[in-house]
């Protein structure tokens, strides 16, 4: 398998370039186009099986019921892309795990694992998912943001603001604080909750808010007659 990020990172696609045999597994709706030489299996897990219970967990955590399986019989090609404008990142597994925002998993091979991170109480009161996922294994993962994802290693602290988190390593841990000095400055100065990081490890943001920009967008919007 042969993986390309192309056209970003404002509008950035992937092209994977299977040879017979490779399995992929991907969000429902990312793929853009296909070549001939692979057959779509979909399903609520793994490929060749079910697992509602799993389908409803990730879709808690802010991922679609079903996931899409592209097994190769000769050389073929898949697009993909996220369904909104932005950034792609590719991130290899070694037998560890990492733990992704909402949203953000496009597709991973098939020796990776999907499930469903509880992240507590702490996160409701940040406006995020209290679920997050959990991503697991060996192999490659591919994440997408609105905006581009840029990494961040962490050795100590590290503030993000909650909405521009796409995924963080397991190594860390994480609270939900305010971003100024007061709860007053927080929210005045726009900028609300953030989650303040410890450890070591590392994170990846992305470099716009899709909440920000649908409250920009808001007053812009006519009603309806």
């Amino acid at each position: 398998m042969e993986v390309s990020l192309e056209m970003g990172p404002a509008n950035t696609v992937a092209k994977l370039d299977f040879q017979p045999g490779d399995v992929w597994t991907t969000e429902a709706g990312a793929m853009i186009a296909m070549s001939s030489g692979l057959e779509l299996e979909t399903t609520t897990h793994k490929k060749g099986s079910g697992g509602i219970l799993k389908a409803m967990k990730r879709m808690l955590a802010g991922e679609s019921f079903f996931m899409n399986h592209y097994t190769a019989s000769s050389a073929a090609t898949l697009w993909l892309a996220p369904a909104m404008p932005g950034d792609i990142s590719a991130h290899q597994l070694n037998g560890d795990s990492i733990i992704v925002q909402s949203g953000s998993f496009l597709a991973c091979d098939s020796q990776v694992n999907l499930d469903m991170g509880w992240q507590g109480f702490k996160t409701m009161f940040s406006g995020e998912s209290l679920f997050w996922l959990n991503i697991s294994g060996s192999g490659l993962v591919l994440l997408s943001s609105f905006g581009c994802i840029y990494p961040v290693d962490v050795d100590g602290s590290y503030v993000v603001d909650t909405s521009h988190i796409v995924a963080f390593e397991e190594t860390l841990d994480f609270r939900i604080s305010k971003a100024g000095s007061s709860w007053f400055h927080s929210f005045l100065g726009g900028e609300g909750l953030v989650c303040a990081f410890e450890g070591t490890g590392r994170v990846w943001c992305q470099s716009h808010s899709l909440k920000s920009f649908g409250s920009a967008l808001r007053p812009l919007l006519k009603p309806k007659k």
